[in-house]
């Protein structure tokens, strides 16, 4: 977009400035609260994160290291700079590293070498482990909750600390809980010295995939990709009833495509959105909830998915490819989006809220020249449709952002950009490197002790063996374990702690091998659903303080408008697990067609009922009988559909005839676009 069109769609709004954006994300996203160095050290650290995007290209070029070795360098590199860059307080200096991190920041480097150093010993040393090693691994754990709580934030810490605990106390705990207890150096053995704890699952996907589309995404940055979304997002949906709502979710779902955080997705394109959409009627808390619901769901949004997607795979095994986790993410994301829109549509409607005018709208034959912006990200879910292992999918979307960066004469791409990209992706790699590392002491000590098993048999037996209840008790679970935690920690506490009371629960007495993958995929999706959609769920709603802060309402009411808006993602889970055809796993075209269909008439339905408005406004009574027929139309089952759809004909109709009654928007000096 030229910089005169630019100026044109923001005249007259209070868009926020780089720096009240950078001061909002440190306020609610901890990822962000990063020293802002000067003189030697700035540059040091600079070399440093190249060395660190550098030294995980050459390995995903030549491949990796034996696992030891690559997990340990990689965790080595993060605690480093995880010291130097964040400090121990949130409101600490900002200019320059305390003493005590310089210390903390060497031992982060040293314990990430140690495996290299004496790895012929280690792998020969069947599980023992002498002093040396106890200490270092010591210390490696602490370093780890440390690094967490300063880049991630003080809850995954926090859990961590507890599980330890529990490792150590299991015979003091009450029956169903307990185990024989493990002593602390049989815990350090397990953290620092085995594949199952702080080296585990997790931590082997943040040193190979997840870097790498990091990486991808900071390319996609400064080719200038980033911004085109929100222009793309104007020229399609601008002029549209309530255009600006309908904006910013088109942005927000391209937006995390990028973008692993929905803090960062709020904040870059909610600081342009929220003024435009309350300069044209919404209010402050609406025009905050439209933002954060949409850059919440950014994260459920295929093929990336907030890195999750790549978890997944190492998680659930099975022979599942990556293509598989994006392609049963497709639908239900498609859903989640939709119900935004039906909802922002019907509120807009109700208001009387126009779209942007011709005036107003960016020259839309200057942006459609530019679609050749997407080729990257198209480029990368082609060439992983065609088999292509996914990290060498990241470094053909890197090559092709280069291509397309030298192109794209709007943006200055050189040389220069290109290691600033290197740099960006290493230290935005940094808190996913303690958060996986974080989240695999709480792996390692649930598969020590069995605790997924004994919860997920708790679960069941609470809800007495009901599907629905049993679903219910985990849905709470899933959003308490989700608060304050990043896609990737939330997906890998979600899927451990709470996954398994779904497979026990419709699998039970089947071993974990013989377990249908579409069950096993079912529960993971549930438990990943809830975990994201905590973001926007008060009490703990960051993505939605962050809107308020933004848009100047309410954040408690900006929460509550978010997780109404996001009304879809609390129905998706359940339907999953109720009609696992969303996922597209071994169905027919049709069968899919029909679960899409009366799901999407449903959240209509349901969108209207809670908004109050349909074509007309519609009384309590109206609004009770189309949600429930919303409900039966979502719920997967043949009868249930029939009901609704007949309810939902007949209310239909209605609508259409008494349409004109009723009918004249609440502000009235606002006219409705066509």
């Amino acid at each position: 977009m030229k910089i005169a069109e630019k100026e044109l769609v923001t005249e007259n709004l209070e868009v926020l400035s780089e720096e009240q954006q950078q001061q909002l994300l440190e306020k609610y996203d901890t990822e962000a609260n990063m020293r802002r160095l000067v003189g030697a050290m700035k540059w040091i650290i600079y070399f440093g994160l190249l060395a660190f995007s550098l030294f995980q290209l050459y390995t995903a070029i030549f491949g990796q290291f034996t696992a030891y070795i690559q997990r340990t360098i990689h965790l080595g590199f993060g605690l480093t700079f995880i010291f130097l860059l964040f400090p121990a307080r949130k409101k600490g200096n900002k200019t320059k590293v305390a003493f005590y991190d310089y210390i903390l920041a060497i031992l982060g480097a040293v314990t990430g070498v140690y495996w290299t150093l004496n790895y012929e010993r280690l792998v020969t040393s069947l599980g023992t482990i002498n002093q040396m090693d106890f200490i270092v691994g010591l210390i490696v754990s602490i370093l780890v909750l440390e690094a967490a709580r300063r880049s991630v934030g003080l809850p995954i810490a926090i859990i961590a600390s507890l599980f330890l605990i529990y490792a150590f106390f299991g015979q003091q705990m009450p029956d169903f809980l307990a185990h024989r207890g493990q002593t602390v150096e049989q815990i350090v053995n397990l953290m620092y010295f085995s594949t199952d704890g702080i080296l585990g699952t997790p931590i082997s996907v943040s040193a190979t995939y997840i870097f790498a589309f990091l990486l991808f995404g900071a390319f996609l940055v400064k080719t200038g990709v980033g911004e085109y979304f929100n222009d793309l997002a104007i020229s399609v949906a601008g002029k549209l009833i309530g255009g600006p709502a309908k904006v910013a979710i088109f942005s927000s779902a391209l937006q995390g495509t990028i973008s692993g955080s929905s803090v960062a997705n709020v904040v870059t394109s909610g600081s342009y959105t929220i003024p435009l959409m309350k300069r044209l009627g919404y209010k402050k808390e609406f025009a905050g909830a439209v933002e954060a619901s949409s850059s919440t769901g950014g994260q459920l949004m295929p093929p990336i998915m907030g890195a999750a997607a790549f978890l997944m795979v190492e998680f659930i095994g099975r022979g599942i490819t990556y293509w598989d986790i994006a392609k049963a993410a497709a639908i239900p994301a498609i859903l989640y989006f939709s119900g935004i829109w039906i909802m922002t549509h019907f509120e807009a409607k109700r208001l009387g809220l126009r779209g942007l005018t011709d005036e107003e709208m960016p020259n839309r034959k200057e942006i459609f020249k530019k679609i050749y912006l997407l080729i990257p990200i198209a480029l990368i879910i082609v060439i992983m449709m065609l088999g292509v292992p996914v990290i060498h999918s990241a470094l053909y979307g890197i090559i092709a952002c280069i291509i397309v960066g030298l192109i794209n004469k709007d943006v200055k791409f050189g040389p220069k950009e290109m290691v600033d990209a290197l740099v960006d992706g290493a230290r935005t790699a940094l808190a996913v490197v303690a958060a996986t590392a974080c989240a695999g002491i709480i792996v390692g000590v649930v598969v020590k002790t069995g605790l997924g098993l004994s919860l997920a048999n708790s679960l069941v037996d609470l809800a007495g063996g009901r599907i629905f209840l049993t679903l219910f008790f985990v849905m709470i679970a899933s959003l308490i374990l989700g608060m304050g935690a990043p896609t990737t920690a939330n997906y890998v506490i979600t899927s451990t702690i709470a996954a398994p009371a779904i497979v026990t629960l419709l699998a039970p007495d089947v071993q974990q091998a013989a377990v249908p993958l579409v069950i096993i995929l079912s529960a993971h999706f549930f438990v990943f659903y809830f975990g994201i959609i905590a973001d926007i769920t008060p009490p703990v709603a960051l993505a939605a303080f962050a809107a308020s802060g933004i848009s100047g309402g309410d954040p408690i009411k900006t929460g509550v408008h978010s997780a109404k808006l996001a009304i879809a993602a609390f129905i998706i889970p359940y339907m999953i697990v109720y009609s696992p055809s969303l996922l597209m796993i071994d169905v027919t075209f049709w069968e899919v067609a029909w679960v899409v269909i009366t799901a999407f008439m449903g959240m209509i339905a349901i969108s209207a009922g809670i908004i109050g408005y349909w074509y007309r406004s519609i009384n309590w009574i109206e609004r009770l009988v189309v949600i429930a027929a919303g409900l039966a139309m979502v719920y997967p089952e043949s009868l249930s559909d029939i009901i609704g759809l007949v309810v939902f004909g007949g209310m239909f109709l209605l609508q259409l005839a008494t349409k004109d009654k009723g009918n004249k928007p609440k502000n009235g000096k606002l006219e409705t676009a066509s």
